[in-house]
């Protein structure tokens, strides 16, 4: 009877155990680790301003494409990156008055071309990862990044390569009264939703991939050109529309500066009851215990809770 007892009280006590302490609920710890970047994100502005007999019209299309390099330093529910990255685009950006191309002191407002550029990047991203399996870990990610531009450069219409805060004569890339453009005026955020996934290769060694879409604010050049766009036209409210994002994959190889607590927990199930001993000699009743483990298959080997007076 004593024995029927303490199963049903470690029975309760695991039901309890299994909703009060989940397998996955993780803890916290400290790591760090370096990999590669490849994603891109796409532009598709338009913009109207004017009134009718007189309405301006202009479209920003931009396809870019880049890669580089980063590290990370994590802190269990939190990301921090600082990243290094290239990228070439292509673009079309055609600008017309009634239906007309727009020329601005002799100048085409209407670009095409190629372009390159360099960025350094600081990423901020909450996560909170699930453990599925011994090596396996699942986690959602949401947050922000500030792009540093450190290089900006395009082609003007006669081929040849210009710096974007230098540009030569005959090409249109100022903001008001032709004041160029600082390279701060690239800077900008981004704000990251995405997932990733890690295998541990050992107790502290781990890969990890990340799959992120990004959607990207406008720039202080985008603003600057808005501002040349509302006094050509004398309208100080122009329509806006569209959307600049894109998708980016990180592979990193990180390490844990102390193992995680929770990875004594074995499996990811609920909690159960395991009886062990035998009903034979003296002594093996002697030995008789439930122990209470945190594996739904009864094959952890460091119990939670030992009961040896349920004999």
């Amino acid at each position: 009877m004593k024995k029927r007892v303490c199963a049903a009280v470690l029975f309760l006590a695991g039901t309890a155990a299994a909703f009060a302490a989940p397998a996955w609920r993780p803890e916290f710890g400290l790591s760090a680790g370096a990999g590669g970047i490849l994603g891109g994100h796409f532009t598709r502005y338009n913009i109207q301003a004017g009134e009718e007999g007189e309405r301006f019209s202009a479209d920003q299309h931009v396809n870019q494409f880049e890669g580089g390099l980063f590290v990370f330093f994590d802190a269990t529910f939190a990301t921090l990156a600082i990243t290094f990255k290239s990228g070439a685009n292509n673009f079309n950006e055609p600008a017309h008055l009634n239906g007309v191309p727009v020329d601005l002191d002799g100048r085409p407002m209407s670009r095409s071309g190629q372009g390159w550029e360099t960025t350094m990047g600081i990423s901020l991203l909450g996560r909170f990862p699930f453990r599925l399996t011994e090596r396996f870990t699942v986690f959602p990610l949401l947050g922000m990044d500030y792009h540093i531009s450190l290089m900006q450069r395009r082609t003007a219409p006669d081929g040849s390569t210009y710096d974007r805060t230098n540009p030569p004569d005959g090409v249109f890339d100022h903001g008001m009264n032709d004041q160029t453009f600082a390279l701060s005026d690239w800077n900008v955020f981004f704000v990251r939703l995405g997932g990733g996934v890690e295998f541990d290769l050992t107790e502290r060694l781990f890969l990890r991939g990340d799959l992120l879409y990004g959607i990207r604010l406008m720039t202080g050049q985008e603003r600057k050109s808005l501002e040349v766009i509302e006094a050509i036209t004398n309208d100080s409210s122009p329509s806006l529309g569209g959307l600049s994002s894109g998708p980016s994959v990180r592979l990193s190889v990180g390490w844990r500066f102390s193992p995680e607590n929770d990875k004594d927990v074995c499996g990811t199930g609920g909690y159960q009851v395991g009886y062990f001993g035998g009903i034979g000699s003296k002594k093996k009743k002697e030995l008789d215990k439930f122990l209470l483990y945190g594996d739904t298959g009864g094959n952890c080997t460091s119990p939670h809770l030992s009961l040896a007076a349920c004999r």
